[in-house]
């Protein structure tokens, strides 16, 4: 059987671990082993993991002394690897029956492959669930080759952003080691970033299919506005998207005009997130998103959503609320001129 590797990073998802460390053993077709990365957690992930550890010897378990962060975790985990496929896989998060031996089968199958991913469903705390569909016309369980230019294409469609379901992301190890690990730059982007870099040396394969569960809760939801976080996002996806361009351009002959595809639409994504602080009544988050939007797309001021949003400014939110008020209302007004007066 083939053989993969699978980093379980862990921190206060002791709750998590055995669901899905047992998502992982049970699945059959490929040698499995499994290293869980201990982040210095201060729960019971220490206790749980060590079980876990006894009753199964294919199941390792470190911990680092003192909290070091997520990216240094990440890499320590892949410096473990000895198998010729692995995934990173967060402890609460977990893999669907037969995930593994497709990817790898599919792998094998395609030896220039340095990443294969799926679809994935995201669970909530209140048990619902939502697929996270990949833009490609497939019919269920097909698979698709894509280069590294399709793939990046693929991203920048979907808006510029990581199109990967992390936990659904089997990457070749010989070209992750090769091509280094996880950037400390980029805490915030380094999954992006490293599914740009892996495409731009082989192939991307991808199965229409769930293959595996991501955990929405409250500790990893979507950044809002709350803490200029919004900013932060656009941020380190420009950081990734630039990262992707310096090491890659010798890789990938189509990288600058990538490059520039997948920068273009951050602009366009601020100018909005703008309009939104500006419509909530955040006017310093609003300049700043127009200021990052600047510096990322100076075109931008040109579109008709920046010259929108200039006017709403100048006219001030007092204004801009009274005007929305009175249109909102004009279709009321309006009669019929052949209406029967009574």
């Amino acid at each position: 059987m083939n053989a993969i590797d699978v980093v379980i990073p862990c921190y206060r998802y002791a709750h998590y671990l055995d669901e899905c460390v047992g998502s992982v053993l049970s699945q059959a077709g490929v040698d499995v082993r499994i290293l869980i990365v201990d982040d210095a957690s201060p729960d019971d992930t220490p206790i749980v993991a060590q079980r876990l550890v006894q009753r199964d010897s294919r199941v390792n378990y470190v911990r680092n002394p003192s909290n070091i962060g997520h990216i240094s975790t990440y890499n320590k985990g892949i410096a473990w690897v000895e198998a010729p496929y692995m995934l990173l896989l967060s402890a609460d998060d977990f893999v669907m029956p037969d995930m593994l031996r497709r990817a790898v089968s599919l792998m094998e199958t395609h030896p220039d492959m340095s990443l294969c991913f799926g679809e994935a469903l995201e669970l909530y705390d209140d048990y619902s669930t939502k697929r996270v569909r990949i833009d490609l016309n497939l019919p269920e369980g097909a698979t698709k080759i894509l280069t590294g230019e399709e793939f990046v294409r693929l991203c920048v469609n979907s808006g510029a952003t990581n199109i990967v379901p992390t936990p659904s992301a089997v990457v070749n190890a010989k070209w992750l080691k090769q091509l280094g690990g996880y950037r400390a730059d980029l805490p915030h982007s380094g999954d992006l970033e490293m599914w740009l870099r892996l495409a731009a040396h082989g192939g991307v394969g991808f199965i229409k299919d769930k293959v595996a569960v991501y955990r929405r809760h409250g500790s990893n939801m979507s950044l809002g506005y709350c803490d200029n976080e919004c900013i932060l996002d656009l941020q380190q996806r420009k950081a990734a998207f630039d990262a992707f361009f310096e090491t890659c351009s010798s890789a990938l002959p189509s990288a600058s005009v990538l490059h520039r595809e997948l920068i273009n639409p951050l602009g366009y994504q601020a100018v909005m997130s703008a309009c939104s602080a500006f419509d909530h009544g955040r006017m310093d988050l609003c300049s700043s998103l127009l200021a990052l939007a600047s510096e990322i797309d100076p075109s931008i001021h040109r579109t008709r959503v920046w010259k929108n949003l200039a006017y709403k400014r100048f006219i001030g939110p007092s204004a801009t609320n009274a005007l929305r008020f009175l249109f909102s209302i004009l279709p009321l007004k309006k009669r019929d001129p052949k209406a029967v007066q009574t």
